[in-house]
């Protein structure tokens, strides 16, 4: 074995690497390209049990910690959540007793009578279909209200004059729907 001098060693390799072109205009070095991943680089797998390492996991505490704030987020927008649905339920509520309500009237205008049911809206044309309440889920519980008196001096016949919700829960302003 040649004993060599270490330092006579650094010293060439950092000539030779100075002579190299490339490293004077900002080409990277061997030390700063990325590494290819081999097959000898592969993470270990992660395991359970006695021979893994005890960071791995969650603690009983940190999960239960997690729980609490899942739970907390819950408690606040799931009210916030049915308050908005309800809201929007009202307002289709109002929509169709208001499109109703206007049909009804022309109705009575045109055919110079009150429609006797609410189904002559249908047949007439003056809605396409019978809404479905928001409440109750069908279209056949509407109460119609029928009029005693004539509307206007041409009106012929009496029939109905309101329409109201068939749902008997209570608004979020305190009054049932079927007195809307």
């Amino acid at each position: 074995m040649v004993a060599t001098n270490p330092i006579r060693q650094k010293k060439h390799v950092i000539l030779s690497v100075a002579k190299d072109p490339r490293i004077l205009f900002g080409a990277p070095r061997l030390s700063q390209t990325p590494a290819i991943p081999t097959p000898a680089t592969k993470p270990e797998p992660c395991t359970l049990g006695p021979e893994s390492s005890p960071t791995s996991g969650f603690t009983l505490l940190e999960l239960m910690i997690v729980m609490v704030v899942i739970g907390l987020l819950a408690a606040i927008a799931i009210p916030a959540y049915t308050s908005n649905i309800r809201n929007a339920k009202e307002a289709v509520l109002k929509e169709d007793l208001h499109t109703m309500r206007q049909a009804i009237d022309s109705y009575t205008v045109d055919k110079a009578k009150a429609p006797q049911s609410l189904d002559d809206l249908v047949q007439a044309g003056y809605l396409k279909s019978m809404p479905v309440d928001p409440f109750t889920h069908r279209s056949d519980t509407w109460l119609p209200v029928q009029e005693d008196t004539n509307i206007s001096l041409d009106q012929t016949e009496t029939g109905i004059d309101d329409v109201h919700s068939g749902a008997q829960q209570t608004a979020s302003d305190g009054t049932s729907y079927n007195t809307w």
